[in-house]
């Protein structure tokens, strides 16, 4: 309606100006002329040419506002469309349903990124959606059994089958421990992904504290008979908080040990590369499946979801390592061949000359 209204008031102005301007410079282009005709043919020439001009101005104004009225109308229903869908999807998104998506709409760059913005928040919701569902899953199997300990413990006590001796309250004293550092695990990668992280950054030579960590950890792996070292070439310093960057390394080692036969060998490399400093845990242990790649670092993930919470992995400490790299401002990743081939898990941190502490 607008654009009719813009339309029509151009036409009538159009006609109005040219209706007042046009006879008058005619007019003076016959007196300059010097024509022999007499007042009255004058008149009659100028009012033909008056009525020529008008009535071919009037339509080719009408035929040009109609023309130009269709063509707003047409673009003005694609648009309408196009916000229409937009609506549409984004009520479908806030009703739950997160698969749904839009199509490429066609008029234009804004409209395209309109879309596709629409389209990648909708996808991340159902990824949420997923990740959610997931955990209450795994978190409703993770305090299953150490709270079926517990009670069964305590029926056998109540029951008088077993005495309420060390052994009991040993078994009692692990499984509260258990639910306690699932716990204590769930808090940390909540604040880690909602960014609370405190980091005291201090300036640290990360091969000297993955050495320290190595060595803090070797008597797991000479208990699995798995070989583990640290290859550097002198010094890496990077601006990182020790604590926190040796509870990734930690995390990537028990998760390497884990996936690591008896016989096999985990190494871990310092480094400056490009400008950045890097560390990679490397095992020939397993490797992890092309598909499962991706979902290393969600919370609660296992390949192999029966032996892992046998051997007492909680599935949250690879989430809780990329979480603490990335408050550091760099990336963590995992590359495998695949099964039988182990694993690469790289942390890259940004060099100490361009990290920001704010």
């Amino acid at each position: 309606m607008a654009q009719a209204v813009l339309l029509l008031a151009g036409a009538v102005t159009t006609w109005i100006v040219a209706s007042f301007v046009g006879p008058s410079i005619f007019h003076d282009h016959l007196l300059e002329a010097g024509s022999a005709h007499d007042s009255t043919q004058l008149d009659h020439v100028e009012l033909a040419f008056r009525d020529s001009l008008l009535i071919a101005m009037g339509v080719a104004l009408f035929t040009s506002v109609l023309t130009a009225w269709l063509v707003t109308a047409w673009f003005t229903r694609r648009v309408q469309q196009s916000t229409g869908a937009v609506v549409t999807t984004a009520a479908d998104i806030a009703s739950g349903q997160y698969d749904a998506r839009i199509d490429a709409s066609g008029l234009g760059t804004e409209f395209d990124r309109m879309g596709s913005t629409i389209n990648e928040l909708a996808g991340r919701l159902q990824d949420t959606e997923a990740t959610r569902r997931r955990l209450l899953s795994d978190l409703g199997h993770e305090l299953r059994t150490p709270l079926a300990t517990v009670e069964m413990q305590l029926d056998a006590v109540e029951d008088g089958i077993r005495p309420l001796d060390g052994s009991t309250v040993d078994v009692l004293r692990s499984s509260t421990a258990r639910l306690r550092r699932l716990a204590d695990d769930i808090a940390a990668v909540s604040r880690a992904q909602e960014q609370r992280l405190e980091l005291r950054l201090v300036s640290c030579d990360l091969a000297e504290l993955a050495a320290r960590v190595v060595a803090d950890g070797a008597g797991a792996f000479e208990g699995k008979q798995v070989r583990v070292g640290v290859d550097h070439r002198g010094p890496v310093q990077a601006r990182v908080d020790p604590q926190r960057m040796s509870q990734v390394l930690s995390n990537l080692l028990s998760n390497a040990l884990r996936h690591t036969p008896s016989g096999g060998t985990v190494s871990v490399s310092v480094e400056h590369v490009d400008g950045a400093c890097v560390i990679e845990v490397l095992d020939d242990g397993e490797g992890i499946d092309a598909e499962h790649l991706p979902l290393v670092f969600e919370r609660f993930f296992r390949s192999d979801h029966a032996r892992e919470r046998h051997e007492g992995g909680s599935g949250i400490g690879l989430t809780i390592s990329r979480s603490i790299v990335e408050a550091h401002g760099g990336q963590i990743r995992a590359t495998s061949i695949g099964r039988g081939a182990g694993s690469r898990f790289t942390v890259t941190l940004p060099d100490p000359s361009h990290h920001s502490t704010s």
